[in-house]
């Protein structure tokens, strides 16, 4: 029996607490692990004979490794997904009319919601982007929302990602493995599809452009180099467009064309996965290699649409996430239904003060970083790891928050010693044209590593499949 031996320690579990899985832990339940295993190997396998990679750039050896796949899959009852797919939705669209305001008359700040120097004083606000107007006032077309669960089973929203989200290719691909290895698993179970992303996408694409009739959509990528290009080629694929780099692109006249074998070819719409800093050389970095000098001023005049657009990445700043429940308040007139992890400021005295006291008991992060880098979390770090958190603090508050350590919900794992359990997250990602749609499921990261809470696969993070039920 897979869970047989299976304690989830006292942590809330995602596969034990809920009635709606008790035919999935049955038919787990009619498996060994010795077969589980030799299932997973042959999963393993297919990730590398696929390419399903990512790149680590922080180790030279260790250039492209697949993404440790966990073949016990997370599963959310239909209700659960309900509630977690109408806060997405509610928190896409306070995004959106946030962008939409700091970039034209500034409401928010004018009425004292949000700190003006938070957002000018912010790396990542473009004031390039004032007055610019945007089809549906959409400025985050894709976006991913971390969530996690506490002890109560409660949902919380982590951080939200509203510049160039990635990992939605492991969603899909985790699924085609799942029906490949485990097809007995799943079979009348009654499992929401993942499959129609690219479609949704694409469609959302065409939505936004600017000239409506059979417009062209391409995927502007940095290169074979970029952690994330499996998942770029996996995407135009998935969409059906071409996959292009900055140098297939060049601007005429404030229009975007791309360099074909039959000659030139206008490009309306670019769901791009380059950062801001790099997309033109004429106005933002100019010795940037990976742009297309000149796509600015298409862009202003409205001869080509950016998703996500210029200038997103101010909204998803760490600091800026505290203030969330009281933007979805301002423009709503909602509560959350996704609420915060509780969040402490930095840059605000009270907050500093507060978190160097209870710095052991707490999660220090900087404002701008991603992927787990920077983090410190208090109740695991030795004294020389306190004490310089505590330097970094005092040096610069402004760019740290602070939250408690939250014991999160674990997910049965397979591991070395058998199945045990492992603290997972939720990334759902959703699709914005002229409405929001959600994939259902998302990316469940799993960290691993014994006792560890960071899942990210930059800090040795797997995925699982994650199964919506009907």
């Amino acid at each position: 029996m897979v869970l047989g031996q299976y304690d989830p320690g006292g942590f809330y579990c995602e596969m034990l607490r809920t009635i709606a899985n008790q035919p999935i832990r049955e038919r787990l339940d009619a498996l060994t692990i010795e077969a589980l295993r030799r299932r997973a190997a042959d999963a393993e396998a297919e990730l590398y004979n696929l390419g399903i990679t990512f790149t680590v750039y922080a180790q030279k050896n260790a250039i492209d490794r697949i993404l440790p796949f966990d073949v016990i899959p997370r599963v959310l009852s239909a209700a659960e997904w309900r509630h977690i797919e109408s806060g997405v939705v509610q928190r896409v669209s306070a995004l959106n009319l946030l962008l939409d305001d700091l970039y034209h008359r500034r409401r928010i700040i004018a009425d004292g919601v949000l700190p003006a120097d938070l957002v000018f004083g912010n790396a990542n606000y473009r004031p390039i982007m004032q007055d610019i107007d945007l089809p549906h006032k959409t400025y985050v077309n894709i976006c991913g929302i971390d969530i996690i669960r506490d002890d109560a089973g409660q949902f919380l929203v982590l951080e939200d990602n509203a510049r160039t989200p990635s990992g939605v290719s492991y969603v899909i691909e985790n699924r085609h493995l799942m029906q490949r290895a485990f097809p007995d698993l799943l079979d009348a179970i009654g499992i929401r599809p993942v499959d129609d992303y690219g479609m949704q996408l694409v469609a959302a694409m065409r939505e936004m452009a600017p000239e409506l009739a059979d417009p062209q959509v391409v995927l502007l990528s940095p290169g074979t180099y970029n952690s994330a290009y499996f998942e770029h080629v996996f995407l135009a694929r998935e969409m059906g467009v071409p996959l292009v780099e900055g140098r297939d692109l060049l601007v005429e006249d404030d229009r975007v064309y791309m360099r074909t074998t039959g000659g030139l070819a206008r490009v309306d719409v670019i769901y791009r996965r380059i950062s801001d800093e790099f997309l033109d050389p004429e106005v933002f970095d100019p010795e940037s290699l990976l742009g297309v000098r000149g796509l600015m001023r298409a862009y202003r005049a409205g001869k080509v649409r950016l998703a996500n657009a210029i200038g997103t990445g101010v909204a998803d700043d760490k600091a800026v996430y505290a203030y969330m429940p009281r933007i979805i308040r301002y423009y709503l007139d909602q509560e959350p239904i996704l609420p915060n992890v509780e969040t402490h400021i930095c840059r605000e005295p009270e907050a500093l003060r507060y978190t160097l006291d209870h710095l052991a008991e707490l999660v220090i992060k900087p404002v701008g970083e991603s992927g787990g880098y920077g983090i410190t979390i208090g109740p695991q770090a030795s004294a020389a790891e306190l004490a310089l958190c505590r330097a970094q603090l005092l040096a610069d508050p402004a760019n740290y928050i602070s939250q408690p350590c939250i014991r999160l919900s674990v997910s049965p794992t397979l591991v070395e010693g058998g199945v045990a359990p492992r603290h997972v997250d939720l990334r759902p990602f959703a699709i914005t044209g002229a409405q929001t749609w959600v994939l259902p499921g998302g990316l469940t990261r799993v960290a691993l590593r014994q006792g560890s809470l960071v899942v990210n696969s930059s800090q040795g993070g797997g995925s699982k499949d994650t199964w919506v039920l009907e």
